[in-house]
């Protein structure tokens, strides 16, 4: 009996860890992309724009780019947060851990309001010219 209830305990497990890497995410299929996401390390980028993310808040919370800027975003937060288009699909920067920042380049002008899928009373805006 003993034998019978770890496996479904690894079971159970193994479901769970599926699922929690599964949440969080966006999809990314390239579709109709004005901004993409470039490269993503453990340290911010030096240089260039950046927005920061610290206290669940972006920092700051509207930023005006030029076209083509890298913008690098940096997540000082003591969770996982994302970067996410409000339109689904002009970028994403997807789950960023504490510590981690992802970099985007912005290629077409207009605004570009954002939020974290995580947590979405978190928002923010791009500006691009």
């Amino acid at each position: 009996m003993k034998h019978g209830r770890c496996i479904s305990l690894l079971l159970v497990l193994a479901a769970t860890a599926m699922l929690i890497a599964s949440c969080g995410g966006g999809s990314d299929n390239g579709a109709g992309k004005s901004t993409t996401a470039t490269s993503d390390s453990k340290a911010p980028p030096s240089g260039g724009d950046a927005v920061t993310i610290s206290d669940f808040k972006f920092a700051p919370a509207s930023i005006t780019v030029n076209h083509g800027t890298a913008l690098s975003v940096t997540n000082n937060d003591s969770t996982a947060h994302t970067a996410t288009a409000d339109d689904g699909h002009t970028f994403d920067t997807g789950t960023m851990d504490a510590g981690t920042s992802k970099t985007i380049s912005v290629t077409k002008p207009g605004t570009y309001p954002y939020h974290c899928t995580i947590h979405s009373f978190m928002h923010g805006k791009i500006v691009v010219n």
